[in-house]
């Protein structure tokens, strides 16, 4: 009896795995871990240096102080006040916003494109056989029609 349970689980484990869902998400969690590298290599290349213009070149050295005086020792500790590390945010922010930039114009708005233009040929494909069709039904119509006004003028006459 168990020889029979083992197969059973393992058949259903495979088909659980071969699923299109869990392939689907492995993908883009391999996908996503590969591309992380390249945004942070943007952001640290890129942006960093655009901000570093303007101020610091490490975003994490934009802070505010809550409670005056921030002292922050050497080590990083902080030792006196309440500083507010808003420049750990704003990179953070930055790079979802590449990120999410990125994966829409190279990956979502293509696949959108490439996804609609085969759905207009497909409809245009089925649009020419509903056309014959409905014009087939509208004939036919027209042909019942106009042997029931037949009939009706056929036995107006009889009578």
């Amino acid at each position: 009896m168990s020889e029979k349970k083992a197969p059973g689980v393992w058949q259903g484990f495979k088909a659980f795995l071969m699923r299109g869902n869990v392939i689907d998400l492995a993908v883009a969690v391999v996908i996503g871990a590969a591309f992380t590298n390249i945004v942070n290599s943007v952001v640290k290349g890129v942006i960093n240096p655009l901000v570093g213009a303007i101020g610091t070149k490490n975003l994490d050295n934009y802070s505010s102080c809550l409670k005056a005086p921030c002292e922050v020792a050497a080590d990083g500790t902080v030792t006196k006040g309440i500083p507010i590390m808003w420049g750990s945010v704003l990179g953070a922010t930055l790079s979802f916003v590449i990120t999410a930039a990125v994966v829409y114009f190279l990956m979502v708005l293509p696949m959108a494109k490439y996804l609609a233009r085969q759905a207009n040929r497909k409809a245009a494909r089925e649009g020419a056989k509903e056309v014959v069709e409905v014009s087939e039904l509208e004939v036919l119509k027209e042909i019942r029609d106009a042997l029931v006004a037949q009939r009706g003028r056929g036995s107006g006459h009889d009578e």
